[in-house]
Order: C-alpha cells, then sequence, then structure tokens
C-alpha cells in the first residue's frame, strides 16, 4: 500500500494548492479518499475518538446489501430461463443476471458521481460518499429491463433535485434513490408496471407470465407463488427487492454494526402487520384477504423496511420518534398497497410521505421530553 500511496501521491501533485489542476482538486480527492483512509487528524482540545466516519458507514450499508444484489442477479436469470423452459443452472443464471444487471450499475455510478463530482468542482468542497449508497439502490429497486437511458435520467432528477438542491450530503430531506424512483414511475409508467418489465428480454418470449404477485391479487387472481418462494425471492419483482432472507441477512449486518435502526425496522414490521390485519378482518378483496403476514414477504416492503427507512438523513433521529416512524411507513405501505390498484405497491410513497414529517415527529418528541422534565421539577 505504501508503494501505490507514493505513486498517486505523485499523480496528484498538478492537483495540489497552486498545481496546474489545482481547480480540479475535489475530483482527485473523491478518488483519494475511495482508495485509501484519510490523512486528517485532529489536532488540540478534546475530541471523540472513533474509528467510524461517513465512508465507513456507506461501505457497511453497501456489504450489507451484497446478498440481495447477488440473489437479485440470480433471480434475473432464473425468471428468464424459467420462462423459456430451460435449464435453470446457477452459474448461467448469475452469468446472465451480471450482464442485464451491471449495466445499469455502472450507468447509476457514472452518473450520478460525476454530478457530485462536478458540483464539488463548482463549490469547490470535497466530494461526499453518500452517493455510494445511493448508486446501488437505485438499480436494485427498478425493473431488470428498464431502458439505461430513462435511469441516467432518473438518477440525473434524484441527485439534482433529491440531493443537491437541498445542499447536498446530510442536507436532503427526502432519500435520493426513493425519488429517482418516484421520477421514473411518474414519468415512464409503461417501463415501471405490467407483466413484462419484470422479466428480462420478455420481448422476445412469446408468452410472459412474469406479473408480480401484488399485481396478480389486484387483478383479483389468485397467486401460484408458494410462501417458500416469496421469502427465498424466487418470484418477479425489482432486481434487489424479491428475496427476504438475502434482506434478512443485510438487516442483521446493519444491526449488528450500529448502522441501521433495528426500532425503525421494527416499527415499520408493527405498523404492516396492523393494517393487514385491519384489511384481513374486512376481506373485500383479494389484497385485503392475503394473509397479513404474507403482505410483509412480498413487494418492496422488507427492503424498503431495512435500507429506506433506516436512512439517518432522510428519518426520524429521537429513540421514541424512530418507532412513530417506522410504524406510520409500515401502515401507510399496506393501506397505499391496498387501495392503489393500478399500481399495487406502497412502500414507495410510504417513506417518502413520512420522510416529510420525520422532522414534526422528533419535534414533537423533543417537546414532550421537555415538558415532561418540567412537570418532574415542579413536582420536585
Amino acid at each position: 500500500m505504501d508503494f501505490l500511496r507514493k505513486k498517486f501521491d505523485e499523480i496528484r501533485k498538478p492537483f495540489n494548492k497552486g498545481g496546474k489542476f489545482e481547480k480540479f482538486a475535489p475530483a482527485i480527492n473523491s478518488i483519494d479518499t475511495l482508495l485509501f483512509v484519510p490523512k486528517h487528524n485532529t489536532h488540540g482540545g478534546a475530541h471523540i475518538r472513533d474509528g467510524v466516519d461517513l465512508k465507513r458507514v456507506m461501505v457497511t450499508v453497501i456489504f450489507a446489501l451484497l446478498p440481495a444484489m447477488f440473489f437479485g442477479m440470480y433471480n434475473i436469470g432464473f425468471q428468464h430461463f424459467s420462462q423459456l423452459g430451460e435449464s435453470t443452472a446457477i452459474l448461467d443464471c448469475m452469468i446472465f443476471g451480471a450482464w442485464k444487471f451491471l449495466p445499469m450499475l455502472l450507468v447509476s455510478y457514472g452518473v450520478g458521481l460525476a454530478i457530485e463530482i462536478a458540483f464539488a468542482v463548482y463549490n469547490q468542497h470535497e466530494v461526499n460518499e453518500g452517493y455510494l449508497v445511493s448508486g446501488m439502490l437505485i438499480p436494485l429497486i427498478m425493473p431488470i429491463d428498464f431502458p439505461l437511458w430513462m435511469l441516467a435520467v432518473s438518477v440525473v432528477f434524484a441527485v439534482f433535485i433529491g440531493k443537491e438542491a437541498f445542499g447536498g450530503t446530510g442536507m436532503n430531506i427526502f432519500n435520493p434513490a426513493l425519488i429517482a424512483r418516484a421520477f421514473a414511475f411518474f414519468s415512464y409508467a409503461p417501463q415501471m408496471s405490467g407483466d413484462k418489465v419484470w422479466v428480462a428480454d420478455a420481448s422476445t418470449i412469446d408468452a410472459v407470465s412474469g406479473e408480480t404477485i401484488l399485481g396478480q391479487l389486484a387483478a383479483g387472481t389468485d397467486t401460484s407463488w408458494s410462501v417458500l418462494d416469496m421469502f427465498l425471492g424466487f418470484i418477479p419483482g425489482s432486481v434487489g427487492e424479491t428475496s427476504v432472507l438475502a434482506i434478512l441477512i443485510g438487516a442483521a449486518i446493519l444491526i449488528f454494526t450500529g448502522v441501521g435502526s433495528w426500532k425503525i425496522m421494527t416499527g415499520t414490521l408493527i405498523g404492516g402487520a396492523a393494517m393487514g390485519l385491519i384489511f384481513n378482518a374486512l376481506g373485500i378483496n383479494e389484497l385485503m384477504n392475503f394473509p397479513w403476514w404474507q403482505h410483509l414477504l412480498v413487494g418492496g416492503f422488507a427492503f424498503g423496511a431495512v435500507f429506506m427507512a433506516t436512512d439517518p438523513v432522510s428519518g426520524a433521529q429521537t429513540e421514541k420518534g424512530k418507532w412513530i416512524y417506522g410504524i406510520l411507513i409500515g401502515f401507510f405501505a399496506i393501506m397505499i398497497r391496498v387501495f392503489n390498484g393500478a399500481y399495487p405497491e406502497g412502500m414507495m410513497m410510504a417513506i417518502l410521505l413520512m420522510n416529510v414529517f420525520a422532522p414534526t415527529i422528533d419535534h414533537y418528541v423533543v417537546a414532550g421530553n421537555i415538558k415532561k422534565r418540567k412537570n418532574r421539577l415542579k413536582a420536585a
């Protein structure tokens, strides 16, 4: 590493202060911080001694996303070959899935990081690592046959409007990845719904039965998928959202490292289960009759609860607020899912809605705590 460090220091000399390319220092610094441990040290006074920084937090989330990503690539191939009635060997599925997914990942990172670096150069500040996670989340929550140019436009909108317009990393009030999905859904609805968008190269297959479970239920038909298929992920859906098992592995990583809030995750499950039980009691249509606990296994519910709702920037910050925030997300997600027949999936809208109200929740939690303390002082 010392050899690489010295070589990189030689390359970046023209970008240092007074150098020929000093204006572009943020661009080279972003590569430096990505490859190496930052060289900054604090001096004087008392400081918090902790090995955690933004890059380590972002990398931890990426590691937690890997199980869902790798299974998603396998499921891309599995869904494609099973539609053709061909062999679904693991290696064949993985190769086909990687061939379809990796271009989406490259476009997401390429476009997003280019905009981040351009903003950093223009404003002469360092590039933050915040997009490392968003860049992976965006292709994982899209249909596999989503056109790459539409993905690029969605990323541009998410970074410009969902992030940089609010001041960059740490200042955004909405989850940037969900902003990308919302933009794609409202701008390119035919490419975001239907029975063909969830199966790769569906246009080349004569008869496609790739409708999602929620789509089948919204159409008033019973689902043919088993509970085991729902849990393991052998069902049509967005790339990273199908396997609850892979998502649970990621959740364990986030909780163990303290990066993700288990209170938000648990609250979301409680809210979703409560709303599901209410609808089961009413039982008016197929979506309402769908067992409440199976609602938690399908669509983007599990993925959203673990990787989206727990966003530390756009979510609630207070401990009690996290419970309220999570419960309301789960509650609204199932409600929107059942009543929105045109697009029976509510996790995206529920999280974006609660992103708006997260500061309000924290405000009233803090105000309530202050009031309790004042009352205790009066009583004393």
